[in-house]
């Protein structure tokens, strides 16, 4: 079982402002906590005991409350962008010295409501370098952009139209190392260019989840996780 989670929380959350505009995303409070406590909560019941937060704006403020994470029987790192922005592919990059061959990717304003076990047992039987876990969108929550048949993801495009991306990238992956060997000599890219490199080489499985994502990107999407996580809160 893949133990090693990196939690992309790095980005300027500008569609939050003025919220954001002393915290980051992460430290948004939902149903009585920082957002971030809900995700490593979500994390450890799922078997993940190493994550390493990939931040930089303001990301000193989730370590200031985070911490090492052992209070949470948790180990927690960090990894800071620095001066300049990395985006989600060359941050992953710059971490991977703290991470093991292969680990879970999910990004800092996601929950999601799933069974990492079996994601990281078929992970393991496709013998790929990666995977994207996949949903049937069909334009409702986000604007799809995935084309996904017979258990093979075909396209992935967050740009084009095409009738044909009737799914969504879910917002959980998991990647080796050895994906980012093509990006030997480049530090500031997406992770989505890693994504894309994986299925034009044959090597990106796909996993198709059936329970909606959540997450809190946009002022809409923080009222519908709100809603869920209290009323998670109160059937405990």
């Amino acid at each position: 079982m893949i133990t090693d989670l990196v939690l992309l929380s790095g980005g300027m959350a500008t569609r939050l402002r003025p919220v954001t505009e002393k915290i980051p995303k992460s430290m948004i409070e939902v149903a009585g906590k920082p957002f971030i406590d809900h995700q490593l909560e979500l994390t450890k019941s799922n078997g993940i005991l190493n994550v390493i937060v990939c931040t930089g704006f303001l990301g000193e403020k989730i370590e200031e409350h985070t911490g090492n994470g052992k209070e949470l029987g948790l180990d927690i790192k960090y990894s800071f962008d620095g001066e300049t922005l990395l985006g989600t592919g060359g941050a992953i990059k710059k971490a991977l010295n703290l991470l093991g061959d292969s680990f879970f990717v999910m990004y800092g304003d996601s929950y999601l409501n799933t069974d990492f076990k079996i994601i990281n047992e078929y992970f393991f039987s496709t013998h790929k370098s990666g995977l994207m876990t996949v949903f049937r969108n069909d334009g409702k929550w986000d604007k799809s952009n995935i084309e996904f048949e017979d258990s093979k993801i075909k396209n992935y495009d967050k740009k084009s139209s095409d009738v044909k991306l009737k799914y969504i990238d879910y917002g959980l992956g998991i990647l080796t190392k050895k994906a980012f060997e093509d990006f030997e000599n480049e530090n500031v890219f997406d992770l989505e260019r890693v994504y894309k490199n994986l299925l034009i080489k044959d090597e990106l499985a796909g996993f198709e989840v059936s329970e909606r994502f959540y997450e809190i990107g946009s002022f809409e999407g923080l009222s519908a996780t709100e809603e869920l996580l209290s009323t998670k809160k109160i059937n405990r």
